[in-house]
């Protein structure tokens, strides 16, 4: 290979560069006393550094202006160092003129324009939105919050599980736990207020979509992450599961008249993570759709569980894996379980026309070698120890974390 020698060779006690005239364009190893024009225009490119020898230099120059856009990175050889550490390193600056010295076993290899590469984080995530609150008055549960994770085979609505995510040390990455949803309340004739869907969960790329609510008797019920069951009305519809960004839950059930007219029935229950919200029979509310079990805390724990319909002078509707019981009579709507995702119970007549409000959402993330901080504040969690994986559980808050 011709070299132009712009100055004098490594000799005994000295320095110099002997520069290379072919342009680098592809992957390459590199020589010391040499210096490299190197050009990133259609990749990244991985150079190789060669076993140090204290006072060694190599000089890289980034030929056309190119290093932030496609970055150099420098792999040590064997157990060598960069900067002090067995990371890669890489240069991403534009135009830069890196100039290696090798200082000796403890540094390795050292440069201004150098920096150090952070492993990657392979993170498994289980997102589960806060439940809907039931509605007042013979309507429908609440739907459960909607259920994403990269751990196990299935996560809400039937839907295969998800990758795990990749990400970087010292990096922020966002996580909301959404809040659940009212339940609905009735002081009278023209005093019902319906309730509300649950709070969107959070991590990092991840949403998951609240639990979908009921309106009242003369309403239907409303699309969620699960969607809110159907109130006692003829022609009245159920709440569906949202289909974006991914299918996370189940559609809420379909409400019942009685006795040939509107003022009697019962309502059904709200859709869950892993079924269907029952349908209303009769005077009988609907039960809640089932949850959806994951073991990514290392128990298996049923979350995302749908509210029962309420019903007219008759049985409420049973929750079902934390989702709050519907109202009956006499017998009051309960909320759902939080920090599980669950629907709350719908409110019945006459007495007890008050619904149950969603239980909150819950984020949690399993992972190695790292530990989770929270800069900012803003986030309640705690983390365990499962066998040789760490396993962050964040029941309140929004805020940013990092892993460290």
């Amino acid at each position: 290979m011709a070299l132009t020698k712009l100055t004098s060779n490594l000799i005994e006690g000295g320095t110099g560069t002997d520069w290379v005239t072919a342009i680098q364009t592809s992957n390459f190893t590199a020589a010391a006393g040499k210096g490299y024009f190197v050009n990133t225009t259609s990749q990244v490119l991985y150079v190789n550094l060669p076993v140090g020898v204290v006072g060694m230099e190599i000089t890289i120059q980034d030929y056309a202006g190119t290093f932030a856009t496609n970055k150099v990175i420098l792999n040590a050889n064997g157990s060598e160092k960069i900067q002090g550490s067995a990371l890669e390193g890489q240069i991403t600056t534009n135009n830069a003129t890196a100039v290696l010295i090798y200082q000796d076993a403890t540094k390795g290899w050292t440069s201004q324009d150098v920096s150090l590469i952070p492993p990657p984080v392979p993170v498994d995530y289980l997102v589960v939105a806060g439940g809907g609150g039931g509605g007042a008055s013979i309507s429908g549960g609440g739907g459960a919050g909607g259920l994403r994770t990269s751990y196990g085979s299935t996560q809400g609505g039937g839907q295969s599980s998800e990758s795990s995510l990749t990400l970087v040390s010292a990096t922020n990455y966002t996580v909301t736990v959404g809040a659940g949803g009212t339940g609905g309340t009735d002081s009278g004739i023209g005093g019902v207020a319906n309730g509300s869907n649950g709070g969107n969960s959070v991590f990092s790329t991840i949403t998951s979509i609240g639990g979908g609510t009921s309106e009242d008797y003369g309403g239907n019920g409303i699309d969620g992450g699960s969607g809110g069951g159907s109130p006692r009305r003829s022609g009245s519809t159920y709440g569906n599961a949202v289909t974006s960004p991914v299918v996370q839950g189940y559609r809420g059930g379909q409400g019942s008249t009685t006795g040939g007219t509107d003022n009697y029935g019962s309502g059904a229950g709200g859709g869950g993570a892993g079924s269907v919200g029952g349908n209303a029979s009769g005077s009988t509310g609907g039960a809640g759709g089932s949850g959806l079990a994951v073991s990514i805390t290392g128990s298996s724990v049923a979350y995302a569980g749908g509210g029962g319909g309420g019903a007219y002078n008759g049985i409420g509707g049973s929750g079902t894996d934390g989702g709050g019981n519907g109202s009956g009579g006499t017998v009051a709507a309960t909320n759902g379980s939080p920090n599980i995702g669950a629907g709350g119970g719908a409110g019945g007549y006459p007495t007890t026309r008050t619904g149950g409000d969603g239980g909150s959402g819950v984020v949690i993330l399993r992972y190695t070698g790292l530990a989770v901080t929270n800069p900012g504040s803003g986030l309640t969690f705690t983390t365990a120890t499962v066998g040789s994986d760490k396993v962050t559980t964040f029941t309140a808050g929004t805020g940013n974390i990092q892993f460290n």
